[in-house]
């Protein structure tokens, strides 16, 4: 297998997952990467490990370049398995490397492993002199997870970010230069799947992601490249960093999305009579049933989205269940700065509306407007969903 070197001295290790499909419940139609960086100077340092099932693949690649008993360093920038899974067979081989990582991280690495290691904990602003090169740890706390942590490397201004500014995406490239448009794609593939990968993950972390990139600048923190820890490796890291403060911001693109269930097509003909009121204003819009779509493709349209309009028929004078199921996920991610609308159906007792609003004000977002049909939508019922798509519409183009 042929060698990545990011620059002099620093090598990608990792292992292309092209199965992946399925990442604790984040639906990765493009297969994913375990990202691991191997540094050369004289001391040797490796920076995260890959999930177990990789293990072998990742040695290879570190037996490529140099014997991996001769490690000096682990740095565990997270200690998530699909970071650390591999750490075990690692350090059973470098018995003298010296793991580093976060208090939190060594409470986890204990927890998860029981290994007989030489634990050591950094915080900010620590670091750590490898020869010519020098690593500076950078604590990032519930980003996304509390031991979370990321590693730069001063001189070459490289940022090894762990979980910030990653995508899931299996690619025979490794630089978002090459990755972004392959043949026979005319959208920046790389971009699409860094925004699904920070609706799903990142963006309940919004306020907490300003100002950390704001503690990079008070820091000093140049940045000419970014190794993430999953997917491709930013070689122009403006690009990502100022998508994740658009993102963190709230900021949205003037679109609509109606997101629904159905029982007996009701509720699905207020919700195509709603989206062509938005699309006929001139907003552009976009229309998923929640059992035919995944729920994570959905949220990357909401963080895209300005207006959020949701729909559910009544059942047991409530939601429809997978209805109330997104909005525990979606909710719990904490979108910011849309417009919320809501609408449904129902028989001989309303509720399924009513348990919408109630879910979206707790989470402490209130609906513009609602509106619900008894039985089927007759003439009048439609008329008032496409003119509420309309009134929406407006509101977004304000």
């Amino acid at each position: 297998m042929s060698k990545v070197e990011l620059i002099d001295g620093v090598y990608w290790v990792g292992a292309v997952d092209w199965n992946l499909r399925d990442f604790h419940g984040y639906t990765t139609p493009r297969g994913g990467t375990y990202n691991a960086y191997l540094i050369i100077d004289e001391k040797i340092a490796l920076i995260d490990t890959v999930k177990k099932a990789f293990s072998g693949e990742m040695l290879a690649r570190i037996s490529e370049i140099i014997d991996p008993s001769k490690i000096d360093y682990v740095v565990s920038n997270h200690v998530e398995i699909d970071h650390s899974g591999s750490l075990p067979d690692i350090m059973e081989i470098a018995r003298n490397a010296q793991v580093i990582t976060s208090e939190k991280g060594k409470e986890g690495l204990l927890r998860y492993y029981r290994g007989n290691w030489n634990l050591r904990t950094v915080k900010t602003g620590d670091e750590l002199e490898l020869g010519k090169k020098t690593l500076f740890f950078i604590n990032a706390a519930m980003l996304h997870w509390p031991d979370s942590m990321s590693t730069y490397i001063k001189e070459d201004k490289l940022l090894l970010s762990n979980d910030l500014f990653g995508q899931h995406i299996a690619s025979s490239f490794r630089f978002e230069e090459d990755a972004c448009c392959p043949p026979g794609y005319e959208r920046d593939v790389v971009m699409e799947e860094a925004a699904k990968y920070y609706a799903n993950i990142f963006m309940q972390f919004g306020a907490l992601i300003l100002k950390k990139i704001e503690e990079f600048q008070k820091l000093g923190i140049q940045i000419k490249m970014i190794g993430p820890s999953h997917g491709i490796i930013w070689k122009n890291p403006e690009k990502i960093i100022d998508a994740y403060v658009n993102w963190a911001k709230g900021i949205s693109a003037q679109k609509a999305v109606v997101i629904y269930d159905t029982m007996w097509e009701s509720t699905e003909i207020m919700a195509k009579e709603i989206i062509k009121g938005v699309s006929e204003s001139g907003v552009e819009a976009s229309l998923f049933h929640l059992r035919r779509n995944e729920w994570s493709e959905i949220m990357k349209e909401v963080l895209e989205s300005r207006a959020v309009i949701i729909g559910s028929p009544t059942l047991h004078n409530d939601l429809f269940p997978t209805v109330g199921g997104f909005l525990v996920y979606l909710t719990g991610l904490r979108p910011k700065n849309k417009i919320w609308a809501t609408f449904g159906s129902y028989g001989w007792a309303g509720g399924g509306v009513k348990g919408i609003n109630d879910k979206l004000k707790s989470a402490g977002n209130e609906p513009v407007e609602s509106l619900e049909v008894r039985f089927r939508p007759d003439e009048m019922d439609l008329a008032n969903c496409y003119a509420m798509g309309q009134r929406i519409a407006s509101q977004v183009k304000a």
